[in-house]
């Protein structure tokens, strides 16, 4: 049985591509997998922060008609577009067949009308965030490739987001952090700007059509964990 959508991918799973430890079995059988993967929880906490520091950050513009002092990091923007609805944000990729789909967090203007893509990530930027930034700068080139070929304006720049949460002892102890129904969280903002890099958006996208057109899957890459979990699970199930 083959997956419905096969050939349509989003701009974070096509990121999987730029990580050093790809491995096309892992891919193939996640991207064929007729009704998804079994085991797969992501909490929805991390989209309502996402949500929320949009609206922090839109509030601001309507209100100001600036950008915030924290996203000092990103000269030169000096309003916001509403990000499209991700069924309204999509191309057809001529060279490759496939649908390149996506649902950005923010594009912000600069004066000079162009776009600068951004992306809200909830955590802090420890090591394990930077062995991510593949997946993550992929994203966002994805996202820029999107926006021009729909004609949304050219993109200049592009900026993983990081709101990390203050959790110290003092904050914590701090009498502000409470409210009379509650408690509250400050976040500190660290802003990262990623190189635009759209022309290997097309590679990776042939590259995922080429994996994905096998009728089978593709040998793993040699010491996967995932690989050798799917072994351990199918042992199992053998008995």
């Amino acid at each position: 049985m083959v997956a419905r959508d096969r050939f349509r991918i989003s701009g974070k799973d096509l990121g999987a591509l730029s990580m050093p430890s790809f491995c096309p079995h892992c891919f193939w059988i996640q991207r064929s997998a007729p009704s998804g993967l079994p085991f797969q929880i992501f909490p929805g906490i991390f989209s309502s922060i996402d949500a929320f520091t949009k609206r922090v950050v839109h509030g601001w513009f309507d209100r100001h008609r600036r950008a915030p002092d924290w996203l000092a990091a990103l000269p030169g923007i000096v309003g916001y577009r509403e990000p499209p609805h991700h069924s309204k944000f999509w191309i057809d990729d001529p060279e490759s067949g496939m649908k390149l789909t996506g649902a950005p967090d923010a594009l912000f203007v600069k004066a000079d009308e162009s776009l600068v893509v951004g992306d809200y990530k909830t955590a802090k930027y420890t090591e394990g965030q930077e062995e991510l930034l593949p997946v993550y700068e992929t994203q966002l080139n994805a996202y820029a490739l999107v926006a021009q070929r729909r004609a949304m304006g050219s993109v200049s720049g592009l900026a993983l987001i990081y709101a990390e949460p203050v959790t110290t002892e003092l904050a914590a102890a701090s009498d502000e952090a409470h409210t009379s129904g509650g408690f509250r969280m400050e976040f500190s903002v660290r802003v990262l700007n990623v190189v635009p890099r759209l022309e290997e958006v097309s590679g990776l996208l042939s590259r995922a059509r080429r994996i994905l057109e096998l009728e089978r899957a593709p040998a793993g890459r040699d010491g996967c964990r995932d690989c050798e979990r799917l072994e351990g699970l199918l042992r199992v199930a053998g008995h």
